[in-house]
């Protein structure tokens, strides 16, 4: 991307003017989207970003400047902004040498977007499409997007360190709205894998189309689910958001280093459930928030956050290790070039716990069973959570009834870890973007069947 002469002079003007550490990180990425709207295609989209963001250290200050001129005049205007942003003074300059190495790739690809036809991309977006309009007549309306990503870049520093990477994406994604008597309901799903057209060998679009139209069926017959104070099982799969957004992002050095995350200086403390252990793993084989190094160099990791309840670890970047006094973890990520990095999950999970999932739900004798689960929101300072039931049904006398729409999930992060009393053994992951002040990027969420003893479900 960059010539390693260039990179050692561009590091050498960033810390010129007094910083104490510097960071070129140079992107290139191709990506694909293609939306069908009404069994017509609305739009094919072939997207490239390239360019180059230089950051440098003082203390735990930072200057970041970023350019998509990656001329050399471009380059060295680009250093010369953070050099300057940094101080007036110049110092001799400091003499860089970089060692450029590789860090083993564990996310092979076998077939590259890149080199499959846009329209044999179509027609599996079509087959989705079709699957979940012909699934019921009371199926209105069917939209279908197919994602591919194929993204290089390359990290160098003033420590020497110099790694690329290469991370290709795969994703399709249907969601469908039902409608009878005036009323419509909508369902989605969207399974993705850090893969390419491979992908489909073991994930069916018509599989995907129907799914999305089921839900969209059953929340059409579903009553309102009635709000109160409740047992709640919570299934696997995205049912992990629950614990990536109640829990954590307050894990992340992003809040923790300045002190603004509930979870601040609890090392070592029991915070959860024995029962519970949760892990943010970015190793995972074509993990959908997996890869070789992160956005600052470092390899990915297998991080243990909580095990058996007691809060072991935090997910740290640079900046967050200079302010924590705690070593990187490999979880320093960002959108694009234009972002300055900070501390973002991977794959985060729940691993799988003691209990049989049969007896979950049998242990449950009025309650609601949490099939999917959509978005929401929460405050990483207080750990306060919302967030909405796609699919729900509620439990009467261990056995799973009717269908209820209308349900939200309310508490707290430090609540709901202590009051996860059951944890199954059937663990999945499910897709998705995260946002944070460094941008949106791809995370897995997961756990396996767990139940809250209690927790405060909106409704009617």
């Amino acid at each position: 991307m960059i010539e390693k002469h260039t990179l050692e002079e561009l590091l050498g003007i960033a810390v010129s003017t007094g910083a104490d550490f510097a960071e070129v990180f140079a992107e290139h990425e191709h990506s694909n989207t293609i939306r069908l709207v009404a069994e017509r295609i609305e739009s094919i989209r072939d997207h490239v970003r390239a360019g180059v963001g230089i950051r440098a250290f003082v203390g735990t200050k930072t200057y970041y400047a970023s350019t998509s001129d990656t001329s050399r005049e471009g380059l060295l205007a680009c250093a010369a902004a953070v050099a300057g942003a940094v101080g007036d003074a110049k110092s001799a300059g400091a003499r860089i040498t970089l060692m450029p190495d590789a860090i083993p790739d564990r996310h092979a690809i076998r077939l590259y977007p890149d080199d499959v036809a846009t329209r044999e991309k179509v027609e599996l977006l079509r087959e989705a499409c079709t699957a979940a309009r012909e699934t019921d007549e009371r199926i209105a309306q069917v939209q279908g997007t197919f994602l591919d990503v194929d993204r290089r870049f390359l990290v160098a520093n003033t420590e020497g360190l110099c790694r690329t990477d290469r991370k290709v994406r795969t994703r399709i994604a249907v969601s469908a709205v039902a409608s009878a008597a005036g009323e419509n309901q909508s369902g989605s799903f969207a399974p993705g894998a850090g893969m390419g057209m491979e992908l489909f060998e073991t994930v069916s679009p018509r599989a995907v189309g129907k799914r999305a139209a089921d839900q969209a069926l059953t929340n059409l017959g579903a009553v309102y689910c009635p709000a109160g104070t409740m047992t709640v099982a919570i299934e696997n799969g995205f049912g992990g958001v629950i614990f990536h957004e109640a829990c954590g992002h307050s894990l992340e050095a992003t809040s923790v280093g300045i002190g603004a995350s509930q979870m601040a200086g609890k090392l070592g403390q029991q915070i959860a459930n024995p029962k519970v252990t949760a892990i943010d793993d970015g190793t995972i084989p074509n993990g959908w928030g997996s890869y070789s190094i992160d956005d600052e160099g470092n390899p990915a990791q297998r991080n243990v956050l909580i095990e058996n309840g007691i809060l072991k670890g935090y997910m740290i970047d640079r900046l967050g290790a200079r302010r924590m006094g705690l070593p990187m973890t490999g979880n320093s990520r960002r959108e694009s070039y234009t972002y300055e990095p900070t501390s973002r999950m991977t794959n985060t999970f729940i691993d799988n716990g003691p209990d049989k999932n049969e007896d979950i739900i049998a242990s449950i004798e009025y309650g609601l069973y949490a099939k999917d689960m959509g978005g929401g929101s929460v405050n990483p300072l207080t750990g306060e959570f919302n967030f909405a039931v796609k699919e729900g049904y509620l439990v009467r006398n261990g056995k799973i009834c009717e269908a209820v729409r209308g349900a939200s999930l309310i508490g707290t992060g430090a609540q709901i870890l202590q009051d996860i009393d059951m944890v199954g053994q059937n663990l999945a992951t499910g897709q998705g973007m995260c946002g944070s002040s460094s941008g949106s990027v791809p995370t897995d969420v997961g756990q396996p069947l767990i139940r809250v003893r209690k927790i405060t479900v909106g409704g009617r």
